[in-house]
């Protein structure tokens, strides 16, 4: 059975038949009535799937199983999926192809009033991925994001690390001064430690290897970054504190023959680096932070343009904004 409804900018056409439920708006009731009928003839023609019975739970699963996998940052976007169904059951029952814009603004403000904007926008942005390949499933003809405000992220980030912070933080990861990694938690420390110096994001010094860093000139080579799809291979250089560094990693993987830096995993460097922070009752630091340490330092070392090389950035506002951490003191210092 098709409806017609009158909306302040358009018609929308509401289908169900069958087991399937669609909608859509249009400009005219013409070209509403048009489209239901049209639906209409296919679902009777079997040429349209039902999706009502398929709950966002289900959906969820099957994107777990057959898209994540091969998306980079899979295991942080699962972890997240996973929390949604745990803290969101009235939005996990629900049939997919019943979900609007208002079922997505009522857990928009939900998620507001628990965690952050950036947050929030992390977890829409799942959502939205989701959303696209539940279309694609032919479960839902309608973005329930359509027209909907997400919070914007909250400002820039201005934390720093401190010298004895960061001292206490690496002795309670297990770090010994030139001693190798021989625990994933001393592992965890040297990858601190590393982005501290080279300004690498986590993800990539997960990559380094005896074949991907060239000690001799000093320069790491990057196949797999957040930015491959557009840039390509990146070649990262370090400096000569971050090439003793290496130096000694290096040495210590072709000692126990095998090529990578590094075998702890993602979920498991973010886990340990949390429990052993909280544990020192070091508030508000994120692995993260020490990237933007790194770029803050060797600003004032190289021009702008030379800094978004060794960042990887294309866009020098969010270098400038999200990156440079530089206090008003120490600006007015070097004045």
């Amino acid at each position: 059975m098709a409806f017609i409804r009158k909306l302040n900018k358009g018609w929308r056409a509401e289908v169900a038949r069958l087991g399937v439920r669609t909608s859509k708006v249009f400009p005219t009731k013409a070209q509403a009535s048009a489209w239901a009928a049209q639906v209409e003839a296919e679902i009777l023609a079997g040429k349209r799937r039902g999706g009502s019975g398929v709950t966002v739970a289900q959906a969820i699963d099957r994107y777990l199983k057959e898209i994540v996998p091969h998306r980079r940052g899979g295991p942080f976007e699962k972890r997240r999926l996973l929390a949604l169904l745990r803290l969101c059951p009235w939005l996990a029952q629900m049939p997919v192809a019943d979900v609007r814009s208002e079922h997505m603004a009522r857990w928009r403000d939900e998620r507001r009033a628990a965690v952050s904007a950036a947050s929030v926008a992390r977890e829409s942005s799942d959502l939205r991925t989701l959303w696209k390949h539940c279309r694609t499933w032919g479960w839902m003809d309608v973005d329930p994001f359509h027209e909907l405000p997400v919070p914007a992220n909250s400002h820039a980030r201005d934390r720093r690390t401190d010298w004895r912070e960061l001292r206490r933080l690496l002795r309670g990861l297990g770090y010994v001064t030139g001693q190798p990694p021989r625990t994933l938690q001393q592992e965890v420390a040297w990858m601190y430690l590393l982005a501290h110096h080279t300004a690498m994001r986590a993800g990539e010094l997960h990559s380094l290897s005896t074949r991907t860093v060239d000690l001799q000139r000093r320069v790491i080579r990057l196949e797999e970054h957040k930015t491959v799809e557009r840039v390509g291979v990146r070649h990262v250089p370090f400096t000569r504190k971050a090439a003793r560094l290496l130096a000694v990693l290096d040495a210590a993987a072709r000692e126990q023959g095998r090529e990578a830096y590094f075998t702890v995993s993602p979920q498991s460097r973010d886990a340990l680096f949390r429990k052993v922070r909280d544990r020192l009752l070091i508030r508000d630091l994120h692995f993260h932070d020490a990237r933007a340490d790194a770029l803050t330092r060797l600003s004032r070392r190289v021009d702008v343009m030379t800094l978004a090389r060794i960042s990887g950035h294309r866009d020098l506002r969010l270098l400038l904004n999200t990156y440079y951490r530089e206090s008003a003191e120490e600006i007015a210092a070097r004045l």
